[in-house]
């Protein structure tokens, strides 16, 4: 009797002992000071949010000039595929100076007839919350995205110019600098207001030196490049270019719902290049300004050029 009442105490310190990794992987990832007390907030019942539900108008197109020269990739206060940090350079470029929005995408789907942005209803709880005109266009896939910028004459950018652009020359660790604040973007860990996406360029600490907006958080970001662990290892100090294949595409940035400890500018993710969700979205760029003219169907933009050599730039207004 004494034997199989110790085996069965036995096998419950087992199964609790396996069950510990499953809980840590629920929980999320490791948490900040940030995180280390949530508190209670009374939940609203749901409805469109008052940021969706408001008539407004959508938001001016604009291009923000990147200037050529050299900047710090990566850090080595990060993963391996973060790693080496070290100083590349770039030919000049533009990038949207906001995430694509839903009133752009919406534009792009009417003049070509590709698929609509968003799943069926009954697999995303936050759709109706997330159909402003002036937030960003999600559950995009890589090709989605891809087959937009070629709409507007422009492509997706490489991972290192979109680095840049969020990060500037310096090597900071976020867009705003070395100190990680704890409202500094639209993410999970705080309540900001945002249950979802936020329409972009409304947090305005998310601003790079460049005045590019959104790069922190609101949602993640599809770039050109495969996915390689090594790639950052392996590439030229100029110009790196993509990797020739891979299976997974690379994402950048942090969304509403990232939490944790590696929310810095320079963590990278990867996925499936049709893998589609709420919570990534996109940007377009391209290797020179350009006339600032779009394509049909889309409103004019403003080409904005930096005065600085440090690519630093006033904040948009």
């Amino acid at each position: 009797m004494l034997e199989t009442r110790f085996k069965i105490i036995f096998l419950f310190v087992v199964l609790f002992a396996a069950s510990l990794p499953l809980i840590a992987i629920l929980r999320g990832t490791i948490s900040t000071p940030f995180e280390a007390e949530p508190q209670h907030v009374e939940e609203e019942p749901v409805s469109p949010s008052t940021e969706s539900s408001v008539a407004e108008e959508p938001i001016t197109e604009e291009l923000v000039a990147i200037p050529a020269g050299p900047f710090v990739r990566g850090t080595n206060r990060g993963g391996f595929d973060e790693r080496p940090e070290r100083t590349i350079y770039l030919d000049g470029f533009s990038i949207d100076r906001y995430e694509v929005t839903n009133a752009q995408y919406a534009a792009f789907v009417k003049a070509t007839g590709h698929r609509k942005s968003g799943p069926p209803s009954r697999y995303a709880k936050n759709t109706a919350r997330m159909r402003g005109v002036n937030q960003p266009a999600v559950y995009v896939s890589w090709e989605d995205a891809k087959a937009y910028c070629a709409w507007r004459g422009r492509r997706l950018p490489s991972e290192a110019e979109w680095e840049k652009a969020m990060r500037g020359t310096d090597g900071r660790l976020w867009p705003w600098g070395n100190v990680e604040i704890q409202d500094g973007a639209n993410w999970a860990r705080v309540d900001d207001g945002f249950d979802v996406a936020a329409p972009v360029g409304r947090v305005r600490s998310d601003v790079s030196p460049y005045g590019v907006m959104d790069g922190a958080g609101n949602v993640m970001e599809w770039v050109d490049d495969w996915y390689q662990e090594s790639a950052y290892v392996e590439a030229p100090d100029r110009n790196p270019a993509s990797p020739e294949y891979g299976t997974y595409k690379v994402l950048r940035g942090a969304g509403y719902t990232s939490s944790g400890s590696d929310l810095r500018i320079t963590a990278r993710s990867k996925m499936m290049l049709d893998f589609r969700d709420e919570t990534i979205g996109f940007r377009c760029a391209q290797s020179s300004a350009g006339n600032g003219q779009s394509r049909e169907g889309m409103v004019s933009e403003k080409i904005i050029e930096n005065q600085s050599s440090k690519g630093s730039e006033t904040r948009p207004e």
